[in-house]
């Protein structure tokens, strides 16, 4: 997707609003829809720290005139293909009981209900997922950080509780962002962990989309991790030999 094209917060409604529109033209109102916003969506929905997405993640619970709806929807508007979609079932932030923990954000045309995620779900999905080159670490310091701000703190006690109830407990959590979370609550200058995870992510990125510039098809989800890794040795060296 174009960058004029991205999700923001000032035109995510707008396009869900286009969307219940559609829905209602080709299904009625006896038989409603609903959406569970999660990532980006969600945080663009609740927060002010980030400033796009790309594609809107969501649990759809609808007839199937609703995969026409996002079709018409994305012609008339020139969204890519997919631009809403249950993709994100087949990662391992994805849990079954989303729906159950989804609270209500707004309602469209009076018969598409769009739900997003509590703070504390949101964080614990982010730390499942836990990509170094994507914005899930830095969401996780935003979502504390505005909650700080706000005078709402989320507890690591309401983090455990999510993360229980989602994924059965902290084993299948990622180790890097175990130590995200360990040292943000340490600390507590969810800024700083902000800013400096968004720094991070940036460069991670860089350095993948290097890596597949030089070697096209080679990059896969089992040698991200290693590629970041020597990348960041070699940063390291450069810097000492200085």
């Amino acid at each position: 997707m174009s960058v004029d094209k991205a999700f923001t917060k000032e035109n995510l409604n707008d396009y869900l609003k286009e969307l219940g529109k559609e829905f209602r033209k080709l299904n009625g109102t006896k038989m409603p829809a609903e959406i569970v916003l999660i990532g980006g969506a969600a945080i663009l929905a609740n927060y002010g720290f980030r400033e796009m997405t790309y594609d809107i993640d969501a649990v759809i619970l609808a007839s199937s005139a609703m995969k026409e709806a996002v079709n018409r929807v994305g012609d008339r508007l020139s969204l890519p293909n997919g631009w809403l979609n249950m993709d994100f079932k087949k990662t391992k932030s994805y849990s079954e009981k989303l729906s159950g923990i989804s609270v209500y954000y707004k309602t469209f045309s009076n018969v598409l209900t769009v739900r997003t995620v509590a703070a504390e779900y949101l964080i614990a999905m982010k730390l499942m997922s836990g990509r170094r080159y994507k914005n899930d670490l830095s969401d996780v310091a935003g979502v504390l950080w505005e909650h700080q701000k706000s005078g709402n703190p989320v507890t690591p006690e309401l983090v455990n509780k999510a993360v229980d109830t989602l994924y059965g407990g902290w084993n299948s959590i990622p180790e890097n962002s175990k130590k995200l979370i360990n040292a943000a609550f340490a600390s507590g200058n969810y800024e700083k962990l902000f800013l400096q995870n968004s720094v991070s992510e940036k460069q991670s990125k860089e350095i993948l989309l290097n890596f597949e510039e030089k070697h096209p098809g080679e990059l896969n989800a089992e040698n991200i991790d290693y590629i970041l890794e020597q990348a960041r040795i070699k940063r390291n060296k450069g810097n000492r030999e200085r």
